[in-house]
């Protein structure tokens, strides 16, 4: 029983349906380690609540009518509302908000009988690569915590790294899956644009966000995705009309004659040594296991930057206008008229990244310069998406890096927002383009820090990127790495 925390999705709800435990005996378990709250990886838990939900698990589980994860712990990003537990957003602005109703991707993880262990914190709306724009405090790195866990989903990677929880619900806007999960050593995977429903995710930019799973392998995310995943038409319209899917099917294919691409973008200045040599040895381990290796161009990979920096700060901008004091969150307490209000509880609900991309997303938008900016933004878009269209044409899957380095200690570049949002440069490209990807742990960089391996898929093409990272990780034990802090 003391080693519960350490299965993985696909052991724990097997055992459970065999009975080797109950639902109830695995929720407090997990209950009994977030005690302190290691890492501030939670901003809500409710023991209650779980051991509830985790009864009623055990109910299904005795009457025989049980779903393909009943009983099996996770935790929500706090960007996703629940009706149990206090939605924040990791702002202010939320702070003690109560929503009336679950998100999609939150309920249908739980009527595939998973039980709740809390919301994980998060830079505030979304925005950030660090964990350190929460205005409840920075998250810190399982494997040191003097390092940022990445972000914006940081809580959820860190939560996972730490074994606090088995699995976790994160948002990828700009790689906030992704990065993450490579600076914590965990796996982590960005659905296509449109494959889970962004119903009750509280938005930041909506052409943009999409919900996807964090877990230690991607034998757990393939679970996971396949339960989250499946047509919202009636509460989201940009949801994808395509059937749920069984992500694991694809899981026993064979790699040889995969065509994997490497970017030339991806690996030239500004790619730490360490890193570039995590990525190389993985890359090697495909050769092994029969993938052949192509060299490919992504010839607008600079310009993802700017174009992602324009057009989700407008996207912002207009999403985050909706918090002004009126119907819920925060309002200020002294005001002379409406107007007054509206100023000061802005001022006072957000944060200094909130208002940075809310500035610049209004700048984009206003007279004379939406042209000149947010059009050509969106035009070079299409572009970036027709580059990868003709990368696979040569190639089957992309790979390269997640992030140019290892995770990089606390507030070292809290003073530098541009310092923060180039190093977003390998994951925007295919969030732009609205692409699956994902990270997979490759080794350990300087100071033994994790490095991911970001695999891109083509539209739709989730089962296969999941079978290629679960061929390297039978094949490797770097998935099965666990930071040396994480206690017993």
């Amino acid at each position: 029983m003391d080693q519960l925390h350490t299965l993985s999705v696909a052991e724990l709800a097997a055992r459970l349906k065999k009975k080797d435990f109950s639902a109830v005996e695995l929720a407090t378990r997990f209950l009994a380690r977030l005690g302190g709250n290691p890492h501030n990886a939670f901003l809500d838990i409710d023991s209650e609540v779980t051991l509830a939900q985790a009864r009623e698990s055990d109910a299904r589980l005795a009457a025989g009518t049980a779903g393909p994860l009943e009983g099996v712990p996770i935790a929500h990003k706090d960007i996703f509302v629940t009706q149990d537990f206090v939605t924040t957003a990791g702002s202010k602005m939320l702070q003690g908000y109560r929503s009336p109703f679950d998100a999609t991707v939150v309920q249908r993880l739980r009527a595939a009988g998973m039980v709740t262990l809390g919301k994980l914190n998060c830079d505030e709306f979304a925005m950030g690569s660090s964990n350190e724009n929460s205005f409840y405090g920075p998250v810190t790195n399982p494997w040191d915590v003097q390092r940022v866990p990445g972000g914006s989903s940081g809580g959820s990677a860190a939560a996972v790294a730490a074994y606090l929880t088995p699995a976790a619900t994160g948002t990828d806007t700009g790689g906030s899956i992704r990065q993450p999960a490579s600076f914590c050593g965990i796996t982590g995977i960005k659905p296509t644009y449109g494959r889970a429903s962004r119903y009750g995710m509280v938005a930041f930019a909506s052409s943009l966000d999409q919900g996807g799973p964090m877990a230690r392998s991607a034998e757990d995310c393939a679970l996971l995705l396949s339960a989250m995943c499946g047509p919202d038409p009636d509460r989201d319209s940009t949801s994808l009309d395509e059937p749920s899917e069984n992500f694991s099917a694809k899981l026993g294919d064979s790699l040889q004659g995969l065509r994997i691409g490497l970017p030339k973008e991806f690996f030239g200045e500004g790619l730490a040594p360490d890193v570039r040599a995590a990525v190389d040895a993985a890359l090697h381990q495909y050769e092994k296991l029969g993938a052949q290796l192509v060299p490919i161009t992504l010839p607008r990979t600079e310009l993802s930057i700017p174009v992602y920096y324009i057009i989700a700060p407008a996207e912002a901008s207009s999403n985050l206008s909706r918090f002004d004091g009126v119907k819920f969150g925060h309002r200020a307490d002294q005001y002379t008229d409406l107007i007054d209000m509206y100023k000061k509880t802005r001022a006072e609900g957000f944060g200094d990244e909130a208002k940075r991309r809310i500035m610049v997303g209004a700048y984009v938008l206003s007279h004379g310069y939406y042209d000149a900016y947010y059009l050509q933004a969106q035009k070079i878009r299409r572009m970036i998406a027709d580059d990868f269209q003709q990368a696979f044409t040569q190639c089957d899957v992309i790979a390269g890096p997640v992030a140019p380095t290892v995770a990089w200690k606390l507030g070292d570049k809290s003073d530098d927002p541009v310092a923060n949002y180039l190093a977003d440069i390998f994951t925007l490209p295919a969030s732009l383009a609205g692409l699956p990807g994902m990270s997979v742990p490759v080794g350990l960089g300087a100071g033994g820090m994790p490095v991911g391996l970001q695999l891109i898929g083509n539209y739709l093409q989730e089962a296969q990127l999941l079978n290629v990272a679960h061929q390297f990780q039978l094949a490797t034990q770097w998935h099965t790495a666990k930071p040396q802090r994480v206690a017993a």
